[in-house]
């Protein structure tokens, strides 16, 4: 049985590194899962009350995606859209149920996600500088993509490893930091080169967030010290990195333009933002929805809002589920940030880039981006593991008291 258990801790770490390679679909990441989802259900995995809620609410998400699909005049495509959808669902319903079969997996899981992000963010960087022939293959629009589709899921994908190497290194002995700072300049330089304005807003936001949370928790003047000493550090040496890759030409100008808030394609008539209030009006007047991409092709762009999205493709039911999903989870997380226990640091990452992606889905879709069914997996994981933890302590205080 523990041998059992080795292997599939291992397929679990191995399917996260996997996530980081989604050239196509379906990839191997969803071959994974899928596996992996089948063969731990069949083996007893269940689903505690902790985490029902997140299953109700993710199977009420799709239905109401299913709904939509009722009132579509052409389908092409919308039931493989559905089906991904619901298989993502499953895929955070699966982490949060092994994460609190045993808690340390979470380690195992960031890990992978490293090893991942660090070898997608090389190919990235390496296929920007045309570094071998046919490396273009990894960048689109000159911009660097990595083993992804496209370069803006790409970007925010290596935000969750950047600061969960960014926390070792603020938390690890000085003499230990230099074995994390070259994957937290790869990771950076990635996210740099994907020239993705909502991946640097989401790695800004959650780098910031994370030492104010670390500061709030380790209140010692030492520990402050260490923090502003490191976090100096990485920031000069971060800027010396941006700096060395701004002395390309295509850099630079490509930096230059994509570094305005607000792009032609957003502010211009039937831009990103005109489509957005269009599509609240349509969306307000169809409770089912309109279907799966149905929005994108009538202005040839997709909704880029996940707000939008939930009522275009999964109508008003999905709408709200989506909305009670979200605030759930960021106020299940928030309500154990700060306490002393095992899986709190994974916790603490997790809940920050997931607040971030909260943020920047007002201007991007999220719906289908599987490494954020794997935070919704995580935290979920850790609300159950401190039910439990709770659930423990209530019962070692009647026994005490029953003994005293």
């Amino acid at each position: 049985m523990a041998a059992l258990r080795i292997i599939g801790s291992a397929m679990v770490a191995f399917g996260v590194f996997l996530s980081g390679f989604v050239i196509r679909e379906p990839a191997p990441y969803e071959v994974m899962l899928a596996l992996q989802i089948t063969i731990w259900f069949l083996l007893g995995l269940k689903i505690s009350r902790s985490v029902a809620p997140l299953l109700v609410l993710m199977l009420l998400f799709n239905i109401g995606g299913m709904f939509s699909l009722t009132v579509m005049s052409d389908m092409t495509g919308a039931p493989l859209y559905m089906a991904v959808s619901t298989f993502l669902a499953l895929t955070s319903v699966f982490y949060a149920a092994i994460i609190e079969d045993g808690h340390q997996r979470l380690l195992l899981i960031f890990r992978a996600w490293v090893a991942g992000a660090v070898i997608t963010a090389l190919l990235g960087i390496l296929g920007y500088f045309h570094a071998f022939p046919g490396a273009e293959i990894f960048t689109r629009y000159d911009r660097a993509m990595g083993a992804f589709q496209d370069p803006n899921v790409f970007g925010p994908y290596l935000v969750a490893p950047a600061i969960y190497l960014m926390y070792r290194l603020l938390t690890t002995r000085l003499s230990r930091a230099v074995f994390y700072i070259p994957g937290i300049l790869i990771l950076a330089l990635g996210i740099f080169l994907s020239f993705s304005r909502a991946a640097w807003g989401l790695f800004a936001f959650a780098a910031i967030a994370l030492i104010v949370v670390m500061l709030l928790k380790e209140r010692t003047a030492a520990f402050r010290m260490k923090i502003f000493t490191l976090g100096l550090t990485a920031v000069v040496i971060l800027m010396m990195a941006i700096a060395g890759a701004m002395q390309s030409k295509k850099v630079s100008d490509l930096f230059m333009n994509r570094a305005k808030l607000v792009q032609e394609y957003d502010g211009a008539r039937l831009g990103r933002f005109e489509r957005h209030k269009i599509g609240f009006l349509m969306a307000l007047e169809r409770p089912l929805g309109m279907g799966p991409m149905v929005l994108g092709k009538m202005f040839g762009e997709d909704e880029h809002n996940i707000w939008l999205k939930t009522l275009t493709t999964y109508g008003w039911l999905g709408f709200v589920c989506y909305l009670i999903l979200l605030w759930s989870t960021l106020y299940i997380g928030f309500r154990s940030l700060l306490r002393e226990r095992p899986w709190q640091p994974f916790l603490m990452v997790a809940w920050i880039v997931l607040a971030g992606h909260a943020l920047i889905g007002n201007v991007i879709d999220l719906d289908h981006w599987r490494h954020v069914y794997m935070l919704f997996g995580i935290i979920w994981g850790c609300f159950a593991l401190e039910n439990n933890w709770q659930k423990r302590m209530r019962q070692n205080s009647l026994a005490d008291a029953r003994t005293a």
